[in-house]
């Protein structure tokens, strides 16, 4: 979620600048730090960002390779990626008013920059389109899941919609893809804790106190496949997917569980079939009953 950022310069193209306090520490020039701490980005990169005036301190002067680390000098820069590619999908606006935003999310797409996506995100995108530089997002879903997306449009009523989400009292509907088990005793609530998994890419069920509970039922059966409804009563990162792993059902297409794929072997033509499909709750700022649908459609299980 957004934080409040002090004398942050503006967002560029959509992409709001990235910032990072100095510590103290040995470094004798400004580069060294940045090269130490980030390690992908070479020295040579830092040059040419620095010497074209892109870092800038929370007084807006310009950083210079050569100036001394000085300890909690706030420094702002835009992340870049050299080769990003399109992502040909595009999220739909399904709501919008003067403190929220709806958005219709496609599969592929990231909802927020990170790692090797910044400008082909939902966030970025919409900044730029609809020129919302305050536009921050109130909860997430997977990249490779389609669906539901509330955005604050307003920073001061940001943390009442958020607080929505904190003491789960947002109606959030689910449907998926995945293998049919009628000898399970269905309808099935899926109680257990939800950690780090064998990499960091996957999470687990493992020992602990509870922290991810899921309602799972059967819509529909067709031959070897299911459509499930799936209601997460919390939102624990990759929960749907775990819970169903976990009970031998793992989403059709999905590359993360049970077999972790490699990230560059994405196939637009076999979205994971999951969809956040429904949202409802009663607005913190109106008083009133909100609810929202995906227009997005899984699969035809009869085209299985």
């Amino acid at each position: 979620m957004a934080r409040h950022r002090p004398n942050a310069p503006p967002a560029r193209n959509g992409v709001s600048p990235s910032c990072v306090v100095l510590p103290a520490g040995p470094w004798p020039t400004l580069v060294d730090f940045l090269q130490q701490r980030f390690p992908s980005v070479t020295a040579a990169d830092w040059h040419t960002r620095l010497d074209a005036g892109e870092v800038v301190d929370a007084e807006g002067h310009t950083a210079r390779a050569h100036d001394v680390p000085r300890p909690g000098r706030r420094l702002y820069y835009y992340r870049s990626v050299p080769t990003e590619p399109r992502i040909p999908f595009e999220a739909t606006v399904l709501w919008q008013d003067e403190h929220l935003l709806v958005a219709d999310k496609p599969h592929f797409l990231p909802v927020i920059p990170s790692g090797k996506y910044v400008q082909e995100t939902v966030l970025v995108r919409l900044k730029a389109q609809l020129g919302l530089e305050a536009l921050s997002p109130i909860h997430r879903i997977d990249r490779d899941t389609a669906g539901l997306v509330l955005f604050s449009v307003n920073p001061a009523t940001r943390n009442a919609y958020q607080a929505l989400f904190r003491d789960r009292v947002v109606d959030k509907t689910y449907q998926c893809i995945a293998p049919s088990n009628p000898a399970l005793p269905w309808p099935v609530h899926r109680e257990s804790r939800i950690g780090e998994g064998a990499h960091f890419m996957q999470q687990a069920e493992v020992p602990g106190p509870v922290n991810a509970i899921t309602d799972i039922d059967v819509l529909e059966t067709h031959g070897a496949w299911a459509r499930y409804q799936l209601r997460p009563l919390t939102g624990q990162r990759h929960q749907l997917r775990v819970h169903m792993a976990a009970l031998g059902l793992p989403l059709l297409f999905d590359g993360i569980y049970p077999t972790l794929t490699p990230e560059d072997a994405t196939d637009y033509s076999r979205p994971l079939q999951l969809l956040a499909q429904h949202i409802a709750f009663t607005d913190p700022v109106t008083g009133k009953g909100r609810s929202f649908a995906s227009q997005r459609q899984l699969l035809t299980l009869q085209d299985l």
